[in-house]
Formats: structure tokens, sequence, C-alpha cells
């Protein structure tokens, strides 16, 4: 499995951007925002670009995740790194088990159960306040603990950019395996794949489980890394923003997700001032990704190339 140069660039990028921006608070802390993103965005590439599933539930699974940690440090008080990989597991789980019925399903039909289904969950926030505290959020989350210093700042972007690098080294390795060839085949004709051997619901399911650890993952880290949670962190708009950088990069590559997300994670922090106008900015992003770029900013570069040679 040859890792390309590009990608070696890229993952390079990422671990070095940090340091950049260490003595600017403000843009340290968009970039810790956009290495979420990236971990997310490259998640959901493995079932949307792969696949070929689009999960509208993907931040329902990531507020399961938050708050259940959140639940176990405060109900049980265990530290932050044994309640991490117990929500994980426990939010991959149920997003497993609640996503399970619309496995069967295809295309549209699947999008728009998995749209019920992240409706239902963010009700489910706001209207179970003894877990959630309901519309009012949970504030002063204490970020994790290393060798009983807190990890704040400059050291948790460090982290998060791990985290990344981990997360898109991880789909690359599912993309060139065996099980990422019969995601690919399922993704192209899921009847000639069955006809092959293949069982597309139990590959759809091991998709969907390692789809919802990214993104259980990533919302454990974001809980502790803004400080707050509430119903809307984790809304079916949110999960239209992880899907539209995925769009956006460019589905079914390793460094398009990586790309969407740096070009547009950062906008709303940039653009403050146009905040009332945003979800008409994500609007107008997703019809001009459809019409005009429907492979993505890299997929639209790679087809050019190809076209060249």
């Amino acid at each position: 499995m040859k890792i390309k140069p590009q990608h070696a660039l890229l993952t390079l990028a990422l671990l070095v951007l940090p340091f950049l921006f260490k003595d600017n608070r403000f843009l340290g802390f968009i970039l810790g925002i956009t290495y979420l993103n990236i971990f997310w965005a490259t998640g959901m590439n493995i079932l949307y670009g792969f696949v070929g599933l689009m999960p509208l539930m993907f931040a329902a699974i990531s507020g399961i995740a938050a708050y259940a940690l959140l639940y176990f440090m405060a109900e049980w008080h265990i530290n932050f790194w044994v309640a991490l990989p117990i929500a994980t597991v426990f939010a991959s789980l149920i997003g497993v088990l609640l996503g399970l019925p619309s496995l069967r399903l295809k295309g549209f039909y699947f999008t728009l159960c998995s749209l019920i289904i992240q409706s239902t969950l963010t009700l489910a926030f706001i209207f179970f306040p003894k877990f959630t505290n309901g519309d009012t959020g949970i504030n002063q989350i204490n970020p994790p603990l290393w060798f009983g210093e807190p990890i704040k700042g400059f050291a948790f972007e460090c982290m998060l950019a791990l985290i990344a690098v981990f997360g898109i080294g991880f789909s690359y390795f599912i993309y060139h395996s065996k099980l990422g060839q019969r995601f690919v085949a399922i993704r192209e004709d899921d009847v000639l794949a069955e006809s092959l051997g293949i069982n597309v619901v139990i590959n759809r399911v091991i998709a969907f489980f390692i789809v919802s650890l990214y993104a259980a993952l990533g919302g454990c880290f974001y809980a502790t890394y803004i400080g707050f949670i509430s119903p809307r962190s984790f809304d079916v708009l949110s999960s239209l923003n992880i899907w539209l950088f995925v769009a956006f990069g460019g589905k079914a590559t390793i460094a398009g997700p990586v790309i969407g997300s740096l070009l547009l994670a950062p906008l709303p922090f940039l653009l403050q001032s146009l905040e009332a106008y945003k979800d008409i900015l994500s609007g107008v992003l997703i019809v001009m990704i459809t019409l005009l770029m429907p492979g993505g900013v890299y997929g639209t570069y790679l087809a050019w190339r190809d076209a060249k040679k």
C-alpha cells in the first residue's frame, strides 16, 4: 500500500499548522474546530463516498457520545480517558441499532430515514434535560487531563491534529483493503455485489459502525474542546455541514474531505458579520456543487488531470 506524495504532503501540513498559529488563539481555535471537522468528514466519507449512503444522523451520534461522556464523568466519577472509549462504543452501538432498519434501504430512502432519526434524537436531547440540560446546554466542561495537567490551547490543537491524521490514515487503510473493495462494489452495484457473494447488509452495518466511531469520538473531543454543548450543536444542520465538506472537497477520495473542511469549516468564524446569512450560503454552496461540481473540488481536479493524460 503505497502512500501518494500529495497525501504525505497534506498530512505533513496538518501536523505543522498548529505551530504556525501557536501565538494567535483566535486562529488556533478555528484550526482546532477545522481538525474536528476533518476527522468527522473523513468518517462520513467512508459511508457516503465508499458505500454510497448519506448518513444524516451523523451529528446525532456525536451528540449521544458527547452527552454520554459527560454523564459518565459526572455520575460515575471516572477519568476522561476511561470514559472516552466507553462513550464512543456506546454511542456507536446505539447508532447502529437505530440505523439498522434503514441499512436495507438505498439512496434517497436511506437518507430520508436517517434524517428522521436525526430529528428524533435532536428532540430527545431537548426533552430529556436530566441527561442533557435541555436547550440550556452544558457549559464549563473541563478539558481532559494529562498527568494531572489540563490539555488546552496549543496542546489540544496538536492532539486534534494527531487525531485528524489518524482518522485520515485509517480511512486510507480501509479504502485499500479488501473491506474497502467490498464497500466500493456495493456502491457501484449492490445487486451484482450480492450475486458475487458479498453480503450487502452486513458490510453496510460494518461501514455504519466504523462511521459511528468517527462521529462518536469526534463528539467527545468536541465537547471538551469547545467547553459547551447543546442540542443545536448536534442538529441536522451540523450533519448537513459535514456532508457539505465531503461533497465540496470530493467524495470517495482521501484528500477530498480534508480539502473541503480546510476551505469551508473556518468560514463561519472568519465571516462573523455574515452570521445571519450562513444558512443561505450553505444552501447556495449545495446547489452549486450539485450542478457545477458533482465530483467536488478535488474530484474535479482528478477528472481534469486524467483527461489531460
